[in-house]
């Protein structure tokens, strides 16, 4: 199988990077290992499948490039010949050009990393921390970075159709492909690999469990935090240096979180067990990668107080390390009488192992053996650095020992926080059946002003709702457990490990007060006065574009309680809020899920500084336009001013993970350029970049583009009928076939045809795979139409110079240049009841308005005009999307006519899926 991506111009453009590689150079050498690749490829497909597997495969590749071209006779003749097909054959076809995209995708992002690595990105901190210095000053760059935290979120929600096996595989291949050999040897490995590719199952034989999303995220995290978190901090480091600065001992600008094994909210296979298990795994890992930076340690710091000396904090620190650790001096004294760091290392070493061995035992903490979080340990370290840098080792202590203190505060022993998540109604159903063994009946009918009256009350008094009462069964014996869970793992990993709690659906100031409540009961907190205290952070997650819209009356209503507020001081006058981009989206389409989310930071930035707190915001992004995806530093530079203060969490979820963080050059260019945009934010889009009588009129102008694109897309997901079409002419049935993930694609109890049930991340698949995009773009076409109509065409064009509408016009651009309704028509015209199909104008005629309106607005003539690298890579990619396309459409036809499911119709048609999300690389 061979294959030529096409080219032409050049350029260089932020949409690009994000996308590809952005230089001609690139481009030639990427093309080159492509077709190495492709051929090898040809070679596999010939051993395993002769030379008509090969010949089929090229009649496909050709008659498609053809159809995708208009010419209505080949793709006639393609149907014929995909109709033909039995459903072995078929499954060679589809996994023919998945292959191929797994394999033209690894050698794309290898490019990428080369390119990143080669370019002037490696300056970027350097030449931000310069410009910031300049504009700012020191002190107050030094004073954001004492407080800054960016923490992407690994979370396992399910849209990364690749199995580990087959990422495994990849990430070898382009290990080979960076070495840049041509030779016999380098040949043959990769002809190996490929060939192992080809006979691994790219389809996981079942569901996999919490414990197996576990291990897979912690392959990503333990990268990060071995390597790519202290290089990219190292690089922080130097660029500071250049400027006469230093990183506080204060500061942890980089941080990591995780979600799998503690996001509950729709997942039932999320038990406190499994919570346990999961941080016992990160925490394992994280020793494991401490202890080597140790044992590196004590093979350097052959420092030798014959020749220098050591502080008085070191003498003190090593006495006492020897009351309490006499048999480890005992062991090493002798070695290291005279190399006080070598020793010092030695104590440390023994009490991670303690550390690892309690862990495992499940036993108490014990002071001075061992560690219990991370400060401790931190300490130990810092000791040490303070002794070598005031004895002539500065330079020393910013080698390996630096290293071990960048890890140790990014990552701790725990190597990611935890965050739990769970539904709001289950609090309130579990306080109810706390409150009838109480003998206090009703709380189950008190609407949200009456239960926060009743919450706020108990959250000022001092009664236990538990006491010595039996504990309750079912539901409530189950959220109640989760709490006790936090309160083991904090015992037992330490505070930072798990200290965030997530109210999915919050509507109200009842929702958070209900679990400060439980959390109350399990010892997390406490609300008397002065001695107020809390170990947990309680966040308000707003989902729906209505939540969005009342996010700053919401917030206002809980830090006016009294007792809320007083808990939120203990945290450090700090709240975190979570905003939903998913479920917004499927609520009211992305034109008002966009501009809700904006309002929301703005209400949210204003309410905190009224109840003199600061907003650490919590974005929870997809991986497609349609679940907030897109270029994520540029996400950043469209908030509103003052709504980035410092702290940027963000979730990392599905194949953008693989995509981001298998090479450690992408994973450090994102993280950087993702803290790069947090710090610019913070300290210079503090206010107005643009005049306040413009933004004035741009806000009225996006009122009127929202309200106009949000009714055109409920009237569009209101249309009876639409349930039935949009299961019948997509494959979203069969994601669940696809074993993606541990969380069911439905809500438990929602019927097959309904789009109320559905999760967002299906809804946005399903219409991916079909090419109508439709949660990407639907809708702002009738908003920018509505808006030229009200005479606001000039003031729309000098929109483009706010960020926040660009950003939503660049994304929106992404998702009409990967939108072909020629092939969604072949979905429509086949899968769906002719009585259903008029729905499919809908769909055409928000699209033209859309594209003509967006163009309108931009001034081009065709979608990511601007980006000519950007439409070349997807104009390439589209190539090799049609003839899995075309074998998609004829394998739904022929399993849905078939009354007996066959297994390997339905192989094929699955393998089709997982095709279609490589080629698109960003669908969930």
């Amino acid at each position: 199988m061979t294959g030529d991506p096409d080219q032409d111009g050049p350029g260089q453009d932020t949409m690009a990077a994000h996308a590809g590689v952005v230089s001609e150079s690139a481009h030639t050498a990427l093309r080159a290992d492509i077709r190495r690749l492709g051929s090898l490829l040809g070679d596999t497909l010939v051993q395993h499948g002769g030379d008509e597997l090969l010949e089929l495969v090229e009649q496909v590749r050709r008659l498609s490039r053809a159809a995708a071209k208009g010419m209505t006779d080949s793709a006639t003749e393609l149907d014929e010949v995909l109709a033909r097909v039995d459903p072995g054959t078929a499954t060679q076809l589809a996994r023919a050009f998945t292959t191929f995209f797994l394999l033209a995708n690894v050698a794309e992002q290898l490019h990428r990393s080369r390119e990143l690595h080669d370019g002037e990105q490696d300056d970027q901190l350097t030449d931000l921390v310069r410009r910031l210095v300049e504009e700012v000053g020191g002190e107050a760059l030094g004073e954001v970075l004492d407080r800054t935290e960016l923490r992407p979120v690994f979370t396992a929600h399910p849209t990364e159709a690749s199995r580990q096996s087959v990422l495994g595989i990849l990430r070898r291949v382009a290990e080979v492909l960076d070495r840049g050999e041509s030779d016999l040897r380098s040949q043959r490995r990769l002809g190996e690999l490929i060939d192992l590719l080809w006979q691994t199952d790219e389809i996981r034989p079942g569901k996999p469990t919490v414990a197996d999303e576990t291990r897979s995220i912690a392959y990503y995290l333990e990268r990060l935090g071995q390597a790519t978190v202290p290089n990219v901090l190292e690089q922080l480091d130097i660029a500071l240096e250049e400027s006469g600065l230093r990183l506080s001992e204060r500061a942890r600008p980089i941080q990591l979180g995780c979600w799998v094994g503690g996001d509950r909210d729709g997942n039932p296979n999320v038990s406190p067990a499994v919570t346990m298990d999961a941080l016992r795994l990160y925490a394992d890992r994280a020793l494991k990668i401490q202890t080597a930076l140790l044992d590196q340690l004590v093979f350097e710091l052959g420092v030798s107080t014959r020749i220098v000396g050591v502080s008085e904090g070191m003498r003190r620190s090593l006495a006492s390390d020897r009351r309490q650790l006499p048999e480890v001096y005992d062991r090493y004294i002798r070695l290291n009488a005279e190399e006080p760091y070598r020793l010092k290392c030695s104590y440390i070493l023994a009490r991670l192992a303690n550390t690892r061995e309690r862990i495992a035992a499940g036993h108490e903490h014990r002071p001075g053996l061992d560690y219990l979080g991370s400060e401790e340990f931190v300490a130990d370290l810092e000791v040490m650095d303070a002794s070598l840098r005031g004895h002539l080792g500065a330079r020393i202590a910013g080698g390996t020992l630096a290293r071990a203190l960048r890890v140790a505060r990014a990552i701790g022993l725990h190597l990611a926080a935890l965050d739990v998540r769970e539904h709001a109604e289950r609090h309130h159903a579990a306080l109810d059946v706390l409150y009838q063994q109480a003998g206090e009946n009703g709380y189950a009918e008190l609407d949200p002003a009456g239960r926060t009256e009743r919450l706020s009350a108990e959250l000022l008094g001092r009664r236990p709702l538990t006491g010595r009462r039996e504990l309750p069964d079912g539901e409530a014996a189950d959220v109640l457990a989760v709490f006790e869970t936090l309160r083991t793992a904090q015992r037992t990993f330490g505070e930072t490990a798990a200290h965030t709690y997530i109210v999915s659906m919050a509507q109200g100031a009842d929702d958070i007060l209900a679990i400060a409540v439980l959390a109350r009961e399990a010892g997390l907190l406490a609300v008397d006065g002065d001695d107020t205290w809390s170990d947990l952070d309680l966040v308000p997650l707003f989902e729906t574009a209505t939540e969005l819209s009342k996010a700053g009356e919401l917030l206002d209503s809980l830090l006016s309680d009294p007792g809320y507020r007083r808990l939120v001081k203990a945290r450090g006058d700090l709240q975190e809020v979570m905003l939903g981009y998913s479920d917004s989206n499927k609520d009211a389409g992305i034109t008002t899920s966009q501009w809700e989310i904006h309002k929301a930071q703005h209400q949210l930035r204003d309410i905190a500084a009224k109840h003199q707190v600061r907003v650490r915001l919590f974005h929870g992004r997809g991986g497609s336009v349609g679940r907030g995806g897109g270029p994520a530093a540029e996400a950043v530079a469209a908030s509103p001013y003052g709504a980035v203060d410092a702290r940027m969490k963000l979730t990392e979820q599905g194949e953008v993970i693989s995509d981001k963080y298998s090479l450690p050059e992408l994973a450090g260019h994102n993280l950087t350029i993702l803290l790069a945009a947090t710090l610019e934010a913070t300290l210079l889009h503090q206010s107005s970049r643009v005049p306040a009588a413009d933004l004035r009129r741009w806000n009225e102008a996006m009122v009127l583009i929202s309200d106009a694109a949000q009714a055109a897309y409920r009237d569009f997901v209101g249309q009876p009928g639409l349930p039935e079409f949009f299961t019948s002419a997509t494959p979203v049935d069969e994601l669940g076939l696809l074993n993606v993930g541990s969380r069911p694609s439905k809500r438990p109890g929602s019927g097959q045809a309904s789009l109320s049930g559905l999760r967002a991340i299906p809804w946005v698949f399903g219409w991916t795979q079909t090419r109508m995009v439709v949660p990407g773009w639907y809708g702002l076409g009738t908003g920018l139409a509505a808006a030229r109509e009200a005479g606001l065409e000039s003031t729309l064009k000098e929109m483009r110079d706010w960020a926040f509408f660009r950003n939503l016009l660049g994304n929106v651009e992404m998702t009409l240049a990967k939108t072909d309704l020629r092939i969604a028509a072949g979905y429509v015209s086949t899968l769906v009841d002719p009585t259903l199909q008029p729905l499919f104008d809908l769909v055409t005629a928000e699209h033209n308005c859309t594209l003509t309106e967006v163009l309108a607005v931009t001034g081009d003539n065709a979608p990511l005009a601007r980006y000519p690298t950007l439409r070349r890579t997807l104009q390439v990619r589209a190539a090799y999307l049609e003839p899995l396309h075309h074998l998609q459409i004829s394998l739904l036809a022929r399993q849905r006519d078939t009354a007996e499911p066959d297994p390997d119709l339905q192989r094929a048609l699955l393998l089709t899926i997982n095709g279609i999300v490589a080629g698109l690389r960003n669908t969930g």
